[in-house]
């Protein structure tokens, strides 16, 4: 027997196979139907379909006429099927590319009746009958792979409770339109219709008819809720396949043209879409818009909230030895949110104003050493505004509440969004994103979810500081019992003097004793002195009067004392005018003779740190500025003016502290502006004495108060 004739009978009767098991489903189907068992006309009219396709391939042959519009048939019908597996949810309305990508794929698929009349028409002409053939071969690739594409996501976006449902007619649909995928491949590449799988093809209809025989004893409701990643991946997989469609056709219609250059224009064709691939594909801007054409279009929500909670757990929890900083944490866990690159914190310092605390991935961010007023600050306190720059600068505000906002951040355009962290109606930070890579407009959801990562954030932020306060209590706890030990050894110099002192007026006259006393004075003074050193100015000597003090007088003796004791000019002072500050002369000489002492340390080499003072308004202000190894805006914000805290060998970390609480005695103000490998500017603020109304008296009281 000739093995042709022996695969097209068996292909025949196992076509008759598949006709009768698909008859006897329908009527299975009929009668599960009048029962109100869950099966919908929809499945029923497939299969009866699929049951005229196998009788017309069993009585005419797979590849005729009559049988690829019976094929058509059959995949309309599966697609309503798919349509209707997607609808028992409501998906095919939620999900809003369902019904647009179905409705493409069976307007590819009626491509085939015209096909199928060119080729009745162009019967005597053999090129045309095989150009022809290919056509419909590559159009039932794409049918193929675009069905398999939403079967996939049909399944996998199930709960994992209720994919019981879906899963045997999941598999039968995959089994059909995946063995017509690799049919109708090798068939187009090979140009010819492989007699083995003609005849299997009925075989797999059997098979899938089973898998639905199964499925309509499954009758449970089918709820779907596909994830993000799931719908990535299935958009990814389509736009797969349509490329590789694409590129076959081309590299075909190529083929088709002929000519010397054929050899020679596929290459090229073929390097410049690998290309274009290779620089597509890694693109992150790509991915994002991916990512917001499927949360807009496939999702009732734009966010996962399960996977956004995690990622925030994890940013804000993690404790290893290579953790940022908990500031530069809580910006990071903000701009994950949004896709924003960078992003900066602000938080409360003296007075009620913000000033820079942390950045994230942005350097280059110029922020004042005031970043936002105390009025601003009130004005987010009450309403919790979420500002989006894009509305600022395009002037739809409507409440006009914006009015507020510094104009630094509208100047500067990469600034988009602000979020203020409320803690019990309180303001702890403020976080400023950056423009992310794909610019959107923020939504309702967007707020919601922003407010609510604020609140948690601050509650994070508000612990830690409460935690600070805690520890800096018991530093002090700690210090004062170093000064117990220091107080022994003082009431032993005291003992030691008084002792001296009765012994001087019995034996005032003898000249050894007179030698003796002199030599315990001077051990007794040594003593004194390295108590005080230790205890560096924390005394207990009056402070001067309040007065109004030349500023510019005192900066040129300081600068003078200094240069002398350095043997060089590194002390400058510049750019003097005029400036009587109402201060303690002493005491201000104090501060900034710590101040310059510190911009030295910082300083390396010969660079020079100069000094200024200006008048502004009712404040003299005075500036010492270095060109140092500068400090970082956490340090700044936590270390700085942190009791006990030094980054000097054996230093007691109070000197900063204190400067800054002299400052505040005499009613002035001390800011700090400094970037890493920059340098540092201290910049002391003090009423000016033709506009000061105090009491000299009282900030007297004050002054002492702080150094004792």
């Amino acid at each position: 027997m000739h093995p042709e004739l022996t695969w097209t009978t068996t292909g025949r009767w196992i076509e008759l196979a598949a006709t009768f098991c698909a008859m006897l489903l329908v009527v299975w189907l009929i009668d599960r139907y009048r029962r109100r068992r869950g099966t919908g006309p929809a499945e029923i009219v497939a299969v009866a379909i699929t049951a005229l396709w196998c009788l017309i391939g069993s009585a005419t042959g797979p590849l005729g006429a009559m049988a690829t519009l019976g094929e058509v048939a059959r995949n309309l019908a599966w697609m309503m099927v798919v349509l209707t597996l997607f609808a028992r949810d409501h998906r095919d309305e939620t999900v809003a590319p369902v019904r647009p990508v179905l409705a493409a794929l069976a307007l590819v698929e009626l491509f085939q009746i015209v096909l199928v009349v060119l080729s009745a028409r162009f019967a005597a002409i053999p090129a045309a009958v095989t150009m022809i053939g290919q056509l419909s071969d590559l159009f039932h690739l794409l049918t193929a792979t675009g069905a398999l594409v939403l079967v996939h996501n049909l399944y996998v976006g199930a709960v994992g409770g209720q994919r019981e449902a879906v899963r045997w007619n999941s598999f039968a649909l995959a089994l059909i339109w995946g063995y017509d995928l690799n049919f109708y491949t090798i068939a187009y590449l090979g140009r010819v219709m492989p007699d083995e799988l003609v005849a299997l093809r009925g075989l797999a209809q059997i098979v899938a008819l089973l898998m639905l025989g199964l499925a309509s004893r499954s009758g449970a409701s089918l709820r779907l809720s596909p994830s993000r990643a799931v719908a990535f991946q299935s958009l990814m997989l389509l736009i797969i396949g349509v490329y590789l469609i694409v590129m076959v056709g081309a590299a075909q219609s190529v083929a088709w043209a002929g000519g010397n250059s054929t050899a020679l224009v596929q290459l090229g064709f073929a390097f410049v879409t690998t290309v274009a691939i290779i620089a597509l594909v890694p693109s992150a801007r790509l991915r994002r818009w991916l990512n917001v054409v499927l949360a807009k279009h496939f999702f009732q929500h734009r966010y996962d909230y399960r996977a956004e909670w995690l990622r925030f757990a994890r940013t804000i929890g993690r404790a290893d030895a290579n953790a940022q900083p908990l500031h530069e944490r809580v910006v990071q866990a903000v701009a994950d949110i949004t896709d924003s690159a960078r992003g900066v914190l602000l938080v409360p310092g003296e007075g009620g104003a913000l000033v820079l605390a942390a950045r994230w991935q942005w350097p280059t961010l110029d922020v004042p050493a005031l970043a936002m007023d105390a009025r601003t600050v009130a004005f987010l306190e009450r309403s919790g505004f979420i500002v989006d720059f894009d509305q600022v600068r395009a002037g739809t505000d409507h409440a006009g509440e914006t009015a507020l906002v510094p104009q630094w951040m509208v100047a500067e355009d990469s600034i988009w969004v602000l979020v203020p962290l409320l803690h019990f109606e309180r303001l702890v930070g403020l976080v400023v994103l950056g423009r992310p890579a794909l610019v959107r407009e923020l939504d309702w959801e967007d707020f919601d979810l922003l407010r609510v990562v604020g609140q948690q954030l601050a509650s994070f932020l508000a612990e830690q500081g409460a935690h600070a306060a805690l520890l800096e209590a018991s530093r002090f706890d700690e210090f004062n019992r170093r000064i117990a030990f220091v107080m022994h050894d003082i009431k032993n110099l005291a003992s030691q003097l008084a002792l001296l002192a009765r012994n001087a007026e019995r034996h005032a006259d003898n000249p050894e004793f007179r030698r003796d006393m002199l030599v315990t004075l001077r051990n007794s003074a040594d003593k004194l002195n390295a108590l005080i050193a230790r205890l560096s100015r924390y005394g207990a000597g009056a402070v001067p009067a309040s007065e109004p003090v030349d500023a510019a007088q005192v900066i040129r003796a300081l600068a003078a004392r200094c240069n002398a004791a350095l043997g060089r000019d590194q002390v400058f002072a510049a750019d003097m005018q005029p400036c009587t500050v109402l201060a303690a002369r002493d005491t201000l000489d104090q501060v900034l003779s710590h101040l310059v002492q510190n911009a030295l340390d910082a300083t390396e080499g010969t660079l020079g740190v100069f000094i200024h003072c200006r008048s502004a308004g009712d404040h003299g202000v005075i500036e010492v500025v270095d060109s140092g190894s500068g400090m970082s805006a956490d340090f700044v914000r936590n270390r700085l003016f942190t009791p006990f805290v030094s980054t000097k060998p054996g230093g007691f970390g109070i000197g900063a502290f204190e400067a800054r609480e002299l400052i505040h005695a005499m009613r002035g103000r001390l800011e700090v502006e400094s970037r890493e490998g920059l340098g540092s500017r201290f910049t002391i603020r003090l009423p000016q004495a033709a506009h000061a109304r105090t009491d000299p008296a009282r900030t007297t009281s004050v002054l002492k108060a702080v150094a004792q």
